[in-house]
């Protein structure tokens, strides 16, 4: 059996080309065959559910709807709405800055309006903007 060489697992199209190509496999197959496992010091194979499930989810598209009431952790896709956490921060999370193609250490300039918060990329070439 082939499995992935890459050192990352699969993400997006890919990851859904490689899936339908693994047929009637087990989603344990699936799940390995796409670079959801790790091999323990003692040589053990273990395939990582969890993460081969939500990266298949993200792949999707698929939007979860995350109607927490600010105790727990929201989804893993974008949902387009967050709430202020109890620490008075509001957390845009990693979902939009990978659909942006964000790199840690990109700035933002802040622009508070009378109910909407405005985040302009330093640096970044103006474009046409969806104002909603």
């Amino acid at each position: 059996m082939a499995t992935n060489k890459s050192k990352e697992p699969l993400t997006g199209e890919e990851l859904l080309k490689k899936v339908k190509e693994l047929g009637n496999r087990s989603k344990e197959e699936k799940a390995r065959e796409c670079g959801y496992y790790t091999v323990t010091k003692n040589g053990v194979e273990r395939v990582n559910m969890m993460k081969f499930l939500n990266a298949l989810i993200d792949a999707e598209g698929i939007e979860l709807d995350s109607t927490s009431n600010g105790t727990g952790r929201g989804g893993r896709s974008a949902s387009f709405r967050i709430s202020v956490q109890s620490n008075g921060n509001l957390l845009i999370g990693s979902a939009y800055t990978k659909k942006m193609g964000l790199e840690p250490g990109d700035e933002f300039e802040i622009t508070l309006g009378r109910k909407h918060i405005h985040l302009k990329q330093v640096g970044a070439p103006d474009e046409m903007e969806d104002e909603n």
